[in-house]
């Protein structure tokens, strides 16, 4: 899906009618994506649009604020004095704020539908631990497994820790190892060994299968929520 460029607010004319058409043609297709229970990267998209525009909204009443004003009228009937900001493009103004006032509900509207596709699939995965958990859990294996395929995709994972300002987040890699069919022979246990036996420098490592009751787009969908869902088990 062609996505939304990350400066449509600012590129091309500053007209409300035309930022309108382009806003409802991508949020149409977001829509659509997420009818087919596709969340990613629409609903990551979604997010960092609607905190830019609130942002500009925020510059924008600072700006504002700061504008010169100028005498406008003087009642000296009731000794006061009126005052209007100054701005030199009066009209570009009033174009930016109509848009920010229509995109900005509308965006939180399809936030608020990917929000409830993303709780309903959270809400269908069951987080184990797979035999002895080692003190260090930065670092193992993902085993994912649907319900219905009963294929168990492996992935090793390494979770690192950032700090922006003054926020701290976790952000999780992962990488495809090997697929497996669940059966009474390739059970979760039996899983972890044979990765031991592979990489055997990991004598005991953090292994965590995570099964979904559901059918979903697994890259799309299924992948990057249990990927999250994860680390939030992880460093709850």
């Amino acid at each position: 899906m062609k996505r939304l460029s990350t400066n449509w607010l600012t590129e091309g004319w500053m007209d409300f009618e035309y930022k309108k058409y382009l806003l409802l043609a991508y949020l149409q297709k977001v829509e659509k994506r997420f009818s087919e229970k596709k969340l990613f990267p629409d609903l990551s998209d979604l997010i960092e649009h609607y905190r830019f525009l609130k942002n500009v909204q925020k510059s924008k009443e600072t700006f504002s604020e700061k504008l010169p004003v100028h005498l406008k009228k003087v009642d000296w009937k009731h000794w006061q004095l009126t005052y209007e900001k100054m701005t030199e493009d009066e009209g570009w103004m009033k174009e930016l704020e109509s848009i920010l006032e229509f995109a900005l509900p509308n965006l939180h509207h399809e936030l608020e539908i990917g929000k409830e596709l993303y709780d309903y699939v959270e809400d269908k995965l069951t987080i184990v631990p797979v035999g002895v958990i080692p003190l260090n859990v930065d670092f193992g294996y993902l085993l994912l497994l649907t319900t219905k395929g009963r294929t168990v995709r492996v992935y090793d994972y390494e979770v690192t820790l950032f700090e922006h300002a003054t926020e701290k987040y976790r952000s999780i890699r992962t990488n495809y190892v090997t697929s497996y069919h669940s059966s009474l022979v390739n059970t979760f246990e039996n899983i972890k060994l044979e990765l031991v036996r592979r990489k055997k420098e990991k004598v005991n490592p953090a292994v965590y299968a995570l099964e979904c009751t559901v059918s979903l787009p697994y890259p799309e969908t299924l992948l990057p929520v249990a990927k999250r869902s994860l680390v939030r088990y992880l460093y709850r």
